[in-house]
């Protein structure tokens, strides 16, 4: 076990330094001078300008300003905002509890959601629940979230008056972002559920499971459910990542508070600094999470633990 750690955190190591290359490289061939967004072109003079540049260190070569970059990452240093001239970091971890709460809120709803859905629509196979349940995974996936969360908004806030559709302050506000959030994956985890399920269930063993006379509901849930989720454990870390992806459009749509929305506000002023801090503040975090998930799953399946270790 100790080498399958070593070697998924050499892996996760490679894999951040190469996003982190990718998005600065990526922000540095966008069109667009970021020295715009601090002084307006119409008064300023090309003096000005050049003495801004050599300021904020943008008038040098790629590579400097790669090796720039990488050296203020390992000191903490992300940067300073073009926009408020503030650190990028405090701003991140400002906001980050925000996107957080709404990530761990969205996700339960998505795990509690699919799996009891993805379970019963197994075991009541081609019966009313399980064609309502493949209905609810159906429209998860397909529905685009911003639709979603409009469509929430129109029912419960402006014609039931139920709940807020904006801001947030207060747990209320948490919930139709984190709705809209958890249905998208708790369609994709009831169809990996219920696909797992039929599949385990006609395996050799639950057939002797049954001659050897334990109940169906025993059978169903003690031990067909356990061997059924262990595929699914991956798509959920995955699924996590995904949600802080996505909080982008919902924090937006929602008018809240989290680092998606200072993400999309850093976009529209072409505050690089603070686009290339988020961007890589959060490829950590959906590295680590896959991390976990990954030797969660080593730790569960011994025969994923020894395909590892044979390759």
């Amino acid at each position: 076990m100790a080498r399958i750690i070593a070697e998924r955190l050499v892996t996760s190591l490679f894999v951040i330094f190469g996003s982190t290359i990718l998005v600065f490289t990526t922000l540095y061939v966008l069109p667009g001078d970021p020295v715009d967004s601090i002084i307006d072109p119409s008064v300023a003079t090309p003096e000005m300008v050049e003495n801004l540049r050599k300021e904020l260190g943008i008038d040098q070569p790629y590579h400097v300003r790669l090796i720039h970059y990488f050296s203020d990452l390992f000191r903490g240093d992300f940067g300073q905002s073009l926009v408020n001239s503030t650190p990028v970091l405090p701003q991140i971890i400002e906001q980050f509890p925000k996107t957080l709460a709404l990530t761990i809120v969205s996700s339960c709803i998505s795990i509690i959601v699919g799996i009891t859905l993805g379970v019963l629509s197994a075991v009541h196979r081609n019966k009313t629940i399980d064609v309502l349940a493949r209905m609810i995974g159906l429209f998860g996936i397909s529905m685009p979230t911003f639709w979603t969360g409009i469509l929430l908004i129109l029912i419960f806030s402006v014609a039931l008056g139920w709940l807020p559709s904006l801001g947030s302050d207060g747990w209320q506000t948490l919930i139709l972002p984190s709705f809209t959030l958890g249905i998208i994956g708790a369609g994709f985890i009831i169809r990996m559920v219920r696909n797992s399920m039929l599949e385990v269930i006609s395996e050799n063993f639950i057939t002797t499971l049954r001659a050897k006379g334990l109940t169906e509901r025993a059978i169903m849930y003690r031990h067909a459910l356990k061997n059924a989720l262990i595929p699914a454990l991956t798509m959920m870390g995955m699924m996590i990542g995904d949600m802080l992806a996505g909080t982008v459009i919902i924090e937006t749509v929602f008018s809240r508070q989290g680092i998606g929305r200072l993400i999309a506000d850093a976009i529209m002023a072409s505050d690089l600094p603070v686009v290339q801090g988020v961007i890589f503040f959060t490829a950590i975090l959906y590295i680590l999470i896959n991390l976990i998930v990954d030797l969660s799953y080593s730790a569960i399946d011994p025969r994923v633990r020894r395909s590892i270790l044979h390759d």
